[in-house]
């Protein structure tokens, strides 16, 4: 069956509800022989996952280890991981001429949270009413119930410089997805930026405990991820693509010490020790309310993560201070 962009962005009930039924009857495919088609919503939980694995960290001889729920749904389509990962790379507009309706629902529902979490929602409600449970399929974007799918991380992608950065880039994916239009390219592209963002914020909160590494606030529940900033320490601007998803290059701050650490007045060292520039021990002694923010007690001498944390990464940390420190 040939589906249409409507199959993907207007998916009913029934519709996630027959498929899901044709998915139960499947029979596993002999390795090496050719994979049934992707049906829309092993589509659409695909580009769900894309909002908690990154892809493209895991080959075909890794994609064994890529984390759930590449796993899981490898599982209940009776695919290998591989072909998962496979399905992202063409969603994501990352490989050259990837299925046509995969890319543009892709880009279309990645612009649009809270469309991407009522596709989400009925592709899970019709696969509990086709008598598929929460073990073979768990709600791993926590929205099964209700609540937003809220992208984390979007502030930095908000500076001039980042869109100035993606316009140098756009024309790469132009020649690499050269039979779409430039426009669909573009949403693509920022898409795929938006995506990547969330996870990495994602993962730098849980890797710092969410909390801020300089003075230790955090505060749970739903206002959590709004009051810290998972920032990167070599800039989005600066790094290469890798370097934007990599959780050793994040820090977690509050909104303060965020700033501060973003247009240099603190720097970390190798050892992760705290280091204030001039123009802030000057601040600090002629304003009771900055110094009050960054005095010892109020600010750590040294970042603090959770025992079982990444550190920063060496060269991030470097760069940071002979690049952005002001001392």
């Amino acid at each position: 069956m040939v589906f249409t962009e409507r199959d993907y962005l207007d998916l009913t009930l029934g519709d996630a509800q027959r498929q899901w039924q044709g998915i139960a009857a499947r029979r596993a495919v002999p390795t090496g022989s050719r994979q049934v088609a992707f049906v829309p919503v092993e589509t659409l939980l695909c580009l769900a996952a894309m909002y908690v694995v990154d892809h493209s960290r895991f080959g075909s001889s890794s994609a064994h280890r890529a984390p759930d729920p590449i796993q899981q749904l490898g599982r209940l389509f009776k695919r290998p991981p591989s072909s998962i990962l496979a399905k992202m790379a063409n969603l994501d507009g990352s490989r050259a001429h990837g299925a046509r309706f995969d890319l543009l629902a892709g880009a279309t529902l990645r612009s649009d949270s809270a469309r991407m979490a009522e596709v989400y929602r009925t592709i899970l409600a019709g696969a509990r009413s086709a008598g598929i449970g929460e073990e073979p399929l768990p709600d791993f974007l926590h929205i099964e119930r209700g609540g937003v799918l809220e992208l984390l991380g979007q502030e930095e992608l908000a500076d001039s410089s980042t869109e100035a950065s993606l316009e140098r880039e756009l024309q790469q994916w132009v020649e690499l997805q050269g039979d779409l239009p430039e426009s669909v390219t573009e949403r693509l592209l920022w898409a795929r930026v938006r995506v990547g963002q969330h996870r990495f914020a994602k993962d730098v909160l849980t890797n710092c405990g969410s909390a801020c590494v300089f003075c230790g606030f955090a505060m749970g529940g739903a206002v959590g991820p709004s009051l810290l900033r998972a920032s990167h320490i070599k800039p989005w601007r600066d790094s290469n693509h890798r370097e934007r998803l990599e959780v050793t290059n994040g820090i977690a701050a509050c909104p303060t010490h965020d700033a501060a650490f973003d247009v240099g007045l603190i720097t970390v060292d190798s050892d992760l020790t705290v280091h204030r520039s001039g123009r802030l021990r000057s601040a600090m002694a002629h304003n009771e309310a900055v110094r009050r923010a960054f005095e010892p007690g109020a600010m750590r001498a040294s970042i603090a993560l959770p025992s079982d944390a990444v550190a920063p990464g060496r060269v991030f940390v470097d760069w940071h201070r002979a690049n952005v420190f002001a001392a």
